[in-house]
């Protein structure tokens, strides 16, 4: 890697390694403008925000540009700034300027940049066609009248889930992007995964908003709400009110939602612990029955939805156990319809999910029971922190409160399911004999953990060598696929994650870059560690409820079995 000294508006930057001008004017302290630039994506260099000038005068984009030892440039010199105020300009020229009453109002980077550059008026006239609105898909809305064809979504779609449902179409100043022939995303093979509008630098792809329907259920007598709060949320909720990255926050989210009118509150550890438990006997009964493997997690829903779509004769190798939320769903709905008839009222339940996929599970046909769905309704970790802000709460300064019993219990085994191998160590901890604090410790440095895209570990279950492996992010699960039915890999059990770090990246959760995931599942791993209980088999709660009942009910409540789904689609 290159390493040399830049000189960037007179300062003396050394540089080891980065990529592109662009980190090493960053590493000097200059917050250089950027709408198509990220760097867990590939350098594209359209939006022209980046542009510097060196001591000859020519003018290039800092992203595409190589560090260079002795190199010399300025950053913001009267040319420069001419330059940007003109890109917002026009920008702003053919862009829809509800900015009030936007769903990324606040957090756009157009309306940042433009505050930032002091674009206060506007001389060209929007001259583009009005385009209608796609809010067909369960987890996201598209509007293209708010589109400034960044790219960011084509490429994070293509690079990172390897789907390349959005590409751009047409030439010129009729460009725009979309899906193939314009189709509705719900008329494609989109994911739900949502992760275009994680990137989205405006309002032209975001998350579904069911924020009005929560207001509506937390106001209404009749109803009781109850809640459940998924692991990578409390991880990710403070870092919106000035917490650190990491935090975990599950105390102050009981309180916020508590304050708003919630009648109950539980965490989502104790279904994660319930998957773990149907999860690890599922697996060692194919164990004795020798297959199919692999077996893979059926946790992530973008992933159910992938091999529906995409392979789906590797639909009889997911495990046939409901994800954590579904699970949660499915048994609370059951214990209160007594109570429900006795009071009068209706359980109205709510899960809090860093997934936007999630939305979309809620709302599958398989998880309702007479008539009625497991889930009501599905909100991000996004939603959730606009509604506290608008509900006026001081997130950081409120006192927190434990989750309602008896559904607030869970173990570390169950709270380390938002992040890339905390399923699979769950797993592992329920099948293996030995419980002691070393034997965890080994599992911990087995090589489930850690940020590659694909890791393996092998376990000695009794006198059989089970073989794991572990892979986020879908392009990577794809490769693992290829890879499996060609027969260079082979696994007993697999867990797959949609999204980059799992479900710390999420794209209902606040925006983050790979630190920022990594610190979130640093905090998941600190709240296993400091569990009381850390194995799924050692909740009393689970035993209870298995021991009341639900071991017989088990099928019917706490599995599934997905079909294929429509092959026209395409």
């Amino acid at each position: 890697m290159a390493k040399g000294i830049m000189y960037i508006d007179g300062q003396r930057v050394p540089f080891d390694g980065e990529k592109n001008v662009l980190a090493v004017i960053r590493k000097a302290g200059i917050d250089m403008p950027t709408f198509c630039y990220y760097s867990d994506l590939s350098v594209y260099g359209a939006c022209r925000m980046c542009m510097v000038e060196d001591e000859k005068g020519k003018i290039d984009a800092s992203c595409s540009m190589e560090p260079k030892d002795g190199l010399r440039i300025r950053t913001n010199t009267a040319r420069l700034l001419k330059h940007r105020r003109m890109i917002l300009e026009l920008l702003l020229a053919s862009h829809c300027r509800d900015c009030t009453t936007c769903e990324k109002n606040g957090s756009c980077t157009l309306q940042r940049l433009a505050l930032q550059f002091g674009v206060r008026h506007v001389r060209f006239q929007d001259t583009r066609p009005h385009y209608e609105t796609d809010s067909t898909s369960p987890a996201v809305v598209r509007d293209p009248n708010k589109c400034i064809l960044c790219g960011d979504c084509i490429r994070v779609c293509e690079e990172m889930q390897g789907m390349g449902i959005l590409n751009f179409a047409f030439r010129g100043s009729d460009l725009q992007v979309m899906p193939a022939f314009n189709r509705k995303l719900s008329e494609t093979h989109c994911i739900s995964c949502g992760q275009c509008a994680a990137v989205c630098t405006t309002g032209a792809i975001t998350i579904y908003n069911s924020i009005g329907q929560a207001w509506r259920a937390l106001h209404n007598p009749k109803k009781r709400v109850v809640f459940q709060i998924a692991p990578a949320v409390r991880v990710a909720v403070g870092e919106a009110f000035g917490m650190p990255v990491g935090t975990n926050v599950i105390d102050k989210i009981v309180t916020a939602l508590k304050i708003m009118g919630a009648d109950e509150v539980y965490d989502t550890t104790f279904g994660a612990d319930l998957t773990v438990m149907e999860e690890s006997e599922e697996f060692l009964e194919r164990l004795k029955k020798g297959g199919p493997f692999p077996m893979f997690t059926s946790c992530c829903p973008a992933w159910v939805k992938y091999l529906e779509f995409e392979n789906p004769k590797y639909l009889h190798h997911i495990s046939s156990c409901k994800s954590p939320m579904e699970m949660f769903g499915a048994v609370l709905k059951d214990r209160y319809k007594a109570l429900d008839k006795k009071d009068g009222r209706e359980t109205y339940h709510i899960a809090i999910m860093p997934c936007t996929a999630k939305k979309m599970e809620a709302a599958r046909p398989e998880f309702c029971h007479d008539g009625k769905p497991d889930v009501d309704l599905v909100l991000t970790t996004q939603e959730l922190i606009n509604m506290i802000s608008e509900a006026g709460v001081r997130f950081s300064e409120i006192e927190g409160e434990s989750p309602d019993l008896p559904f607030g219990i869970g173990t570390g085994a169950g709270t380390i399911f938002g992040t890339t191998g905390g399923v699979a160590e769950a797993v592992v901890r329920r099948c293996l004999p030995d419980k002691s604090r070393n034997a965890l410790q080994e599992i911990q440095f087995s090589g489930l953990r850690g940020n590659e895209p694909l890791r393996t570990a092998t376990f000695q279950v009794g006198e059989t060598s089970i073989r794991i492996a572990v892979v986020h992010g879908l392009v990577h699960a794809q490769k693992l696929l290829k890879e499996i039915e060609a027969g260079t890999a082979y696994y007993d059990l697999v867990e797959v994650m949609t999204c980059q770090g799992g479900c710390v990246g999420g794209a209902g959760q606040p925006y983050g870059l790979k630190l920022r995931k990594e610190q979130r599942a640093a905090g998941l791993y600190e709240a296993d560690r400091s569990a009381t209980i850390k194995c799924s088999d050692r909740n009393p709660i689970v035993g209870e409820l298995y021991e009341e009942g639900l071991k017989a009910r088990h099928k019917e409540l706490l599995h599934v079995h997905y079909g294929q789904k429509d092959k026209k689609k395409k």
